[in-house]
């Protein structure tokens, strides 16, 4: 039975979801845009069904495999990541010119003394 304009059609107390809902759900979940819960609740469906279409839908997942979905995004931590590396850096650098500097001092107070 092909629906056309119905993402669900409910026949004998069986509700049957359309492959276009079915992908988007997956999309959705893949994507990290909602979680496996939020996507039961939405569409009162349980974990099993959630899982089995994100097994059959999603070329990235395979049966025995959870999916987490973490509150914070990639694109977050690594922004966070980025700005501590950039802080390490200028400290670094800062250290670097502070040792540059002391270095030449030794060498224009060993050159005055006679010691080079």
């Amino acid at each position: 039975m092909k629906q056309t304009t119905k993402e669900k059609l409910e026949i004998k107390g069986r509700r049957i979801f359309s492959e276009t809902l079915k992908k988007q759900v997956v999309k959705e979940l893949v994507s990290k845009r909602v979680s496996v819960h939020q996507l039961m609740r939405e569409h009162q469906v349980s974990s099993t069904t959630v899982y089995r279409w994100l097994y059959k839908y999603s070329p990235f997942h395979e049966r025995k495999c959870t999916l987490v979905v973490q509150m914070e995004s990639e694109a977050t931590i690594n922004g966070d990541l980025q700005k501590r590396i950039a802080e390490l850096e200028l400290a670094v650098g800062q250290k670097q010119l502070e040792i540059d500097f002391l270095n030449k001092l030794f060498e224009v107070g060993s050159a005055e003394l006679g010691l080079t």
